[in-house]
């Protein structure tokens, strides 16, 4: 089994390990493999999912859920997926070890979502000697947080775990704080912690990319259209019903629905092409990256962004 597949928790789909679609159903539509976390951020897929907005749009969806962080885009490197969904500076990296792997566009963005959990006991981010992170968008965030607050982040132990492990790790004092998302944030603020601010208060904000490989895109543009565009309008859902968002995704993934209804208005969802705002984000990203030596070189963005491609194909 590939590492990708292992990280893979609530899923039926690890068997297939090929970079084809899963097949064809019963109703004779294209099977579509979607990875993607398991957080109040993938609620227009939940609830696309429990409105069959998928099969209406003719093809068949098999949500991939994976414990977060990379391991979507993972997942469609190591072809148990066609698609995923990840934050830009988590899927950037991974585009320089899939030279393959390509944005599609955009289907939501927050500054506000992600937000920043102090132990009990932590008054100021001075005091801060070990801080948590989940890599990618949190690594990004936990740096721009610490030198926010005019803090090397070298004089600061970050050790990186997955968001399950982390709420836990603060209330065993073993960490001081950690920058994540929902329902991790909340987790935290419920066993020892605080909240003490948004990623927004420090001048990062995130963008959700829908992303496939290439080798698959290139004969199933079709699909993958039809497939952002339910996105799209399920976007405009989640915006407009909160009450039916979170009740789908406790549906899908026993997400609690006072806790998502709560978190839902901090998430922007709105689907829309690649710009050169995006490539010009996505440039300091790569810059940071490269300066922490955790890549080598840049991703080609030229060809990784697919500026044009939303809305040639899911408009």
């Amino acid at each position: 089994m590939t590492a990708a597949c292992a990280a893979l928790v609530l899923t039926t789909a690890c068997t297939a390990g090929t970079t084809d679609s899963a097949g064809v159903s019963s109703a004779g539509q294209p099977t579509v493999r979607v990875a993607l976390g398991v957080d109040a951020s993938y609620a227009p897929f939940y609830l696309a999912m429990e409105r069959g907005m998928f099969k209406k749009a003719g093809v068949n969806v098999e949500l991939v859920k994976t414990e977060g962080g990379p391991a979507a885009s993972e997942a469609v490197s190591a072809g148990t997926a066609q698609i995923a969904a990840n934050a830009d500076s988590t899927a950037l990296p991974l585009m320089v070890s899939n030279p393959d792997l390509r944005a599609l566009g955009v289907f939501q963005s927050s500054d506000r979502y992600l937000k920043v959990v102090l132990r009990d006991g932590i008054d100021s981010p001075k005091q801060i000697k070990t801080m948590a992170s989940i890599g990618g968008l949190g690594l990004y965030a936990t740096h721009q947080y610490l030198r926010h607050n005019g803090i090397d982040p070298k004089s600061v132990k970050i050790p990186q775990s997955s968001p399950p492990e982390i709420p836990g790790m603060l209330q065993q004092g073993s960490i001081d704080a950690y920058v994540l998302f929902e329902p991790w944030a909340a987790k935290g603020d419920a066993e020892g912690g605080h909240i003490a601010g948004r990623i927004g208060d420090f001048g990062v904000t995130y963008k959700q990319w829908l992303l496939a490989d290439q080798s698959w895109l290139k004969d199933n543009e079709e699909a993958a259209g039809k497939i952002f565009k339910v996105v799209a309008a399920a976007d405009k859902l989640v915006t407009d019903d909160v009450d039916a968002a979170a009740k789908a995704s406790n549906q899908q993934v026993k997400l609690p629905v006072a806790q998502t209804k709560k978190v839902l208005p901090e998430i922007t969802f709105a689907a829309r092409g690649i710009n050169d705002t995006d490539v010009a984000e996505s440039k300091k990203i790569v810059d940071f990256l490269i300066a922490q030596k955790l890549i080598k070189k840049s991703p080609d963005l030229g060809t990784s962004l697919l500026k044009g491609w939303y809305e040639q194909n899911a408009k």
